[in-house]
This record gives structure tokens, sequence and C-alpha cells, in this order.
């Protein structure tokens, strides 16, 4: 952890103005902050971006969120076009963008992700293969949008430390496209739960193409388990 986010004036000072020969600068930065007892001003979003006005810097956006209790906060900054495969601990104070060479992304958040939020996250990235998300919060409006968010190249989805709504919302076929999903990784309750004990008609379901299931716990499977998983 850090005391406080890195910015352009930090990177120019301790590190660009030493690399005079350097001809292209490609980056991506993540600083997280956090103060138990003590409470600094952390800069703003606005403050990030201003320092890296009139130096020799690419393109480059941020995002900083910064929460009060606890307190603590994180800040991204890169260079554009986005020229990395991954993209970590992405979360609701995301600016968006289009990030055609991400192909792992990492979602956390303290506050909920919500339907609109996962249609943005969709198009800003169209190539995107695996997808871990980490969010125990309810969504707050649970009666989705008709339109169908669709990831077609998604191949491997996490979702063990997630509330059972984004299970819902990522696994029903009304809600989402996913026609290469091969590995799914979730909590047993969570299959359970969405499932109603395996009773509701398995054509519902993102299962079709299942080649992997990987569950917090074993169990023993129901004598329909076929129906629902047919590669496995």
């Amino acid at each position: 952890m850090d005391s406080t986010y890195i910015d352009g004036y930090q990177l120019y000072d301790q590190f660009l103005i030493y690399m005079t020969q350097l001809k292209k600068f490609t980056f991506y930065i993540k600083t997280e902050v956090s103060f138990q007892t003590v409470r600094f001003e952390l800069p703003t979003n606005e403050d990030i971006q201003r320092s890296f006005i009139g130096r020799r810097y690419p393109r480059v956006t941020s995002y900083a969120y910064t929460q009060s209790v606890p307190f603590d906060g994180v800040c991204h900054i890169y260079s554009l076009p986005y020229g990395f495969e991954y993209f970590v601990d992405l979360d609701n104070s995301f600016q968006g963008g289009l990030f055609k060479k991400v192909r792992l992304l990492k979602m956390n958040d303290r506050i909920s992700f919500e339907h609109n939020f996962f249609d943005l996250i969709s198009q800003d990235f169209p190539f995107l293969e695996f997808l871990y998300i980490d969010n125990n919060c309810p969504q707050k409006d649970i009666q989705h949008s008709s339109a169908l968010i669709k990831f077609p190249y998604l191949t491997y989805l996490a979702l063990e430390y997630t509330h059972v709504d984004y299970v819902q919302l990522f696994l029903l076929k009304q809600n989402m496209y996913l026609p290469r999903l091969l590995n799914l990784s979730i909590n047993y309750k969570s299959l359970i739960t969405i499932t109603n004990n395996f009773t509701i008609d398995p054509t519902y379901f993102n299962f079709d193409q299942l080649k992997s299931l990987d569950l917090d716990e074993s169990f023993v499977r129901p004598e329909n388990f076929h129906q629902y998983f047919p590669l496995l």
C-alpha cells in the first residue's frame, strides 16, 4: 500500500526524467491506498489527469475511487491505446473506453455491479476470454433490462466470490449470451439456488458448452445432472 496515488509528476520526476533515450512508453499502473487511523486528502481523478499535462507523455487516462468507510482508495493510470492483455481490479468508477487487446479482466467492488455496467463492460472489452468477478453486494435492480448482454469470446467465468444475483445474471440465457463458455467456477449453494435444486428447465442456462465445473464443495450428482451439463 502507498500513502498517495502515483501520478504524472512522480512518474516523470522519479523515472522518465532519467530515460533520455526512451522512444515509447506504454504503461498501466494501479495504486492502492489505505489508512487505518489517520486520514489524508487523496488526489481526485481531475488532479491525476492534470499531472500528465505539459510533459512528454502519450495519451493517458485515469480513474480514481476513494471511499470513506474504510478509508481507502484505488487509482488506475494507463497509456492509450491500452496495450496489455489484462486489466485487474476494475470497479464502478471505471470511466469506459475501448480495450480490444484485453483478454483477462478482474472486477471487484464493495458496491453492487448493475446490469447496465456489465453491458458497458461487454462493449468496452469486446474480445474478453477470462472474467473474474468478486462482489458480495446484491444488485439494487434485479429487474434486468430486456437487452441481452453478449460476451461472444468468453471461455472462463469465475463467480465463486459473488452474490447469487450475479450468478443468475450471467448463467441465465435470457440475460446473457455466452456461446463459448467452457469453464465455470462458482459455489455450490449458488448453483442449487439458481437451478432450484436442479428442477428448473436445463435449457434456460448457459451450461451447454461447459467442459469444466469448479465448485467449492463436493456433492452427489443428481440423476438429471447430465441434462444440465451434457459435456461433463
